[in-house]
């Protein structure tokens, strides 16, 4: 299996996270914003105004996410960023009372055509080791069961099971909340 090397969506990763997202397949409706959209923002649902409010915080130096890369080209994704920064995804408040110390891991894009070859669990244990380089106690993610109609791009539950992950609760009627302690 081929390496991915990581970096932290930055002002200097833009394009790359623009190519990613614009390619076949990507997530261009969505631009990861489905969840960290706040106030006015969740009335904004066309891809263009996602992406200019994702732009808005990458350019604010807001954490959002690592891109995946094979020979300098991004070809994976995943959102990992401090539990405050998004809406309610339903994990229970700090168990030392420090919401800050929790990261939350909330969604996958992989480019079709490297799917199937282990990146999703590569990009977990990428996230964890981001997530305590940045000063997370805890690495929060949102799964859902295989063959789930809906949030597959949350993951699936034994992909987290395998990367040491807990039960903690559930989030709704199909996402699962689930704990990597650092």
């Amino acid at each position: 299996m081929p390496n991915l090397i990581f970096h932290e969506v930055d002002h200097a990763r833009w394009t790359d996270f623009e190519q990613l997202f614009e390619s076949r397949g990507g997530p261009k409706s969505c631009w990861c914003m489905v969840w960290r959209a706040q106030g006015a923002e969740t009335k904004q649902t066309k891809g263009p105004q996602r992406k200019q409010a994702m732009k808005a915080r990458i350019e604010a130096g807001i954490p959002v996410g690592l891109l995946g890369y094979l020979a300098e080209r991004p070809v994976a994704w995943c959102s990992i960023a401090p539990r405050a920064s998004y809406r309610s995804l339903g994990g229970p408040i700090a168990p030392d009372g420090q919401e800050d110390s929790i990261w939350s891991l909330v969604c996958f894009f992989i480019k079709r055509e490297f799917r199937d070859q282990g990146f999703s669990a590569t990009l977990i244990q990428a996230a964890i080791a981001h997530a305590g380089s940045r000063g997370a106690r805890i690495v929060e993610a949102y799964p859902v069961d295989p063959g789930s109609p809906s949030y597959r791009f949350m993951g699936y539950v034994p992909m987290f099971e395998q990367a040491g992950f807990k039960h903690v609760g559930v989030a709704g009627s199909r996402r699962h909340v689930m704990r990597f302690q650092l």
